[in-house]
This record gives structure tokens, C-alpha cells and sequence, in this order.
């Protein structure tokens, strides 16, 4: 029954994705269109030449990134998402932004074309979250089977980001420019990556002892390839033993946890809020929230938190289309898709076979780099390398 219900909920998202794909065009060419009409004609930075090629989302001499590299970025970017719960979106952007050029492309027009500069910011908002919808939607599923998914913790914080995921891009979409986006993407990534620092530190683990009994007992069960313990009794996965509308309690490998719904209902509102906002996924806001508030082992946060992110991804995604009118480049995001499906099948699998506290420092490392990068670039104009 629960396998079916997966299936159910997928094919569901595959009709709304063609739905998405049928409807698009009529939802906002028009906009694109007036857009690119008060952009000053010519070959110079920040002007559109109309007999030049048509590029990204169809504006003549727009960049055109090859497909193959966007299956190879998808894959990366579903394989990091998928292993750590967090990171799919933060990718996705490096990737939209300064991989293939298009955040240099928006900032062209920042002075010629206020409108387009800000329509290309939102597409590329909106394209981070399809791949991270995707690639959520699969670790999910994957997560759910091999038994490291909260499901109801997954469910609270989903009920919480619908709103925030609602809410942002009614109220921010068409209001932001590329450089005001890229810094705040930098700061809010920098913030989180120093928090979760502390959290690897003796004094931050310290104070996870149900978190590191739970972790060890799962990696010890990979090691020896048994999922019983000394006892005889066979140890499962998640294990939700109550549910009540103010305390749920689960057990994951023997170790009891226990939360309060009303919490990660208020967490999801404002990580969706938030997360909307730069256009990505949230799993990098979810995974310190999963593991620092509620206080949870890696091993079950990446499939809890994917969960909670393909619901506001899907939120989020239809208000920026179809709210607000966002333009995306339907042929390159399809192709990036390709690599996110490879890269999500993978990681989940790979997942566990990396130490938790390692799964921690490669989030850590990943966003103090570009949280850096990111901010630097978009407050002071300064680059550093692969931002």
C-alpha cells in the first residue's frame, strides 16, 4: 500500500510536469516577449541584436550551454542532493549562475533592461527548483524504501512550506535583480554553513548522544551486512511507534526520538519562506533543523528533508509559472533533468557507506566556500575561483 501510494504521488507529478510543459508558453511568451521589445537593439553588452541566434529561453544571442554539459552538472547536483538531503539547489545555481553564464547574461541588462534582468534572475530561480523537485522526488522514494525516512516529520515540515513556498514569489517575483539575488544567496548559504561548522565540533556533537548512538548502530549494520542485533531481534529502520498531534515518537536502529509537530510545521513555513526566495530547495536550512533542533541523525535528515523539499518545490514552482508568468528554458532544464535522475538514483546507495560526521563536513565545506563566493560577489563585486 505505501509502495503504491509512491507511485501514485509520482505519476502524479509526471502529469503535472507535462501539464507545466503544455501550458507554459501561453503563460508567459508574452511577457518575454515585451521584455526582450524594451531592450535597446544592438550587439553591445546589455542589448539584443534580433537577427543573432536564438540562445537561453529563446532570446536572440542569449547563451546557448550544451546539453551534455547539463546532464553532467544534473548528475552532481543529484548525487549531492540525494547523499546529504541539502546542496541540490545551492548547485543548481552555481551552475545557472556562473557554470553557464547566465548570471553574468542577466547582469547585462541590470542597466539597459531592468525587466529582462529581472525575468532572467526568476528563470534561473525557477530552474534550481526543478532539478532540486526532481531529484527530491526520487531520493524520497528511495529513502522511504530503505527505511531512513521520518515520514511524518517530513509531512509537518511540508504542511508548514506550503505557505512560505506560496507566499515569497507572489510577493518577490520581478522585484529582484541578479546582483541584489547573488549576494543574498551568498549570505543566507555562509550563515548556515557556520552553524552547522559548530555542529561538528566536540562541543556541537556533544550534545547529540541519541543522534551518534543511532548513527553508529546503522553503520555498524552496513559493515557486518545484517540488520539484526546481538539479542537475535532484527533491527528495522524508521519505526514510528505514536502519533498524536503534539508528540510523535519513532525508533530508528533501537534509538527512540521523539518531536513535537507544531515545530517543524513553523520550521517548514519560514525555511520554504526563505528558501523561495534565493530559488532553491531548502535542504541546506532542513538538514541543520532536522539535525540540531529535533536533533536527528544524517541518515534519516536527507530523506526527511527531501520530502518537505519536493512539496514546496512544487509549490514554488507553479507560483513562479503561474502566478507571477516565469519564463523558463524548457529544452536545457529537460536535459539537466536527465543527470539529476542519474544522480538521485545513485547517491541514497552511496549515502551509506560515508560516516555521518563526514556527510556533515562536506555540507560544511560546500557552503562556507560558496556562501563566500557568492557574497563577495554580489555585495563587493569580487570573484573567487568557480563562483
Amino acid at each position: 500500500m505505501q509502495r503504491k501510494t509512491f507511485i501514485i504521488i509520482g505519476l502524479l507529478t509526471l502529469v503535472a510536469v507535462v501539464a507545466t510543459f503544455a501550458l507554459a508558453d501561453s503563460s508567459w511568451a508574452g511577457k518575454l516577449e515585451e521584455a526582450i521589445a524594451k531592450t535597446p537593439a544592438g550587439t553591445g553588452p546589455g542589448e539584443i541584436n534580433p537577427d543573432a541566434p536564438k540562445g537561453f529561453m529563446g532570446i536572440p544571442g542569449g547563451p546557448t550551454p550544451f546539453w551534455f554539459y547539463g546532464i553532467l552538472w544534473g548528475i552532481w547536483v543529484g548525487w549531492i542532493f540525494s547523499t546529504v538531503g541539502a546542496f541540490g539547489g545551492i548547485m543548481a545555481g552555481v551552475g545557472h549562475i556562473s557554470v553557464f553564464g547566465l548570471g553574468d547574461y542577466a547582469a547585462s541588462f541590470r542597466k539597459t533592461s531592468p525587466v529582462l534582468n529581472k525575468l532572467v534572475t526568476d528563470s534561473i530561480r525557477t530552474s534550481n527548483q526543478y532539478l532540486v523537485g526532481l531529484s527530491a522526488l526520487m531520493s524520497s522514494i528511495t529513502y522511504y524504501r530503505m527505511g531512513r525516512l521520518v515520514l511524518p516529520l517530513g509531512i509537518a515540515l511540508a504542511i508548514g512550506g506550503i505557505a512560505g513556498a506560496y507566499l515569497i514569489p507572489v510577493l518577490t517575483a520581478g522585484k529582484i535583480s541578479l546582483k541584489a539575488y547573488v549576494g543574498y544567496f551568498g549570505i543566507i548559504v555562509l550563515v548556515i554553513g557556520c552553524f552547522l561548522f559548530y555542529d561538528t565540533t566536540p562541543a556541537g556533537q556533544a550534545k547529540k548522544k541519541k543522534a551518534k548512538a543511532a548513527a553508529k548502530a546503522f553503520e555498524e549494520s552496513v559493515k557486518k551486512g545484517t540488520t539484526v542485533d546481538a539479542s537475535g531481534e532484527t533491527l528495522m529502520g524508521v519505526q514510528v511507534t505514536s502519533f498524536t498531534f503534539t508528540r510523535v515518537v519513532f525508533t530508528f536502529y533501537g534509538v527512540e526520538f521523539s518531536f513535537n509537530p507544531l515545530w517543524p510545521v513553523l520550521g517548514g513555513f519560514f525555511i520554504a519562506a526563505i528558501s523561495a526566495f534565493i530559488g532553491v530547495g531548502g535542504g541546506f536550512l532542513y538538514v541543520p533543523f532536522l539535525t540540531s533542533v529535533t536533533s536527528l541523525p544524517m541518515y534519516v535528515v536527507a530523506g526527511t528533508s527531501a520530502l518537505a523539499v519536493f512539496v514546496s518545490m512544487i509549490t514554488s514552482i507553479f507560483t513562479f509559472m503561474f502566478v507571477k508568468g516565469t519564463p523558463i528554458d524548457f529544452m536545457f532544464v529537460g536535459a539537466e533533468l536527465v543527470g539529476i535522475a542519474v544522480g538521485s538514483t545513485v547517491g541514497p546507495y552511496t549515502s551509506k557507506y560515508i560516516p555521518d560526521v563526514w556527510l556533515k563536513r562536506l555540507f560544511v565545506i560546500l557552503a562556507i566556500y560558496v556562501g563566500i563566493g557568492y557574497s563577495l560577489r554580489g555585495f563587493l563585486d569580487i570573484r573567487i575561483p568557480g563562483i
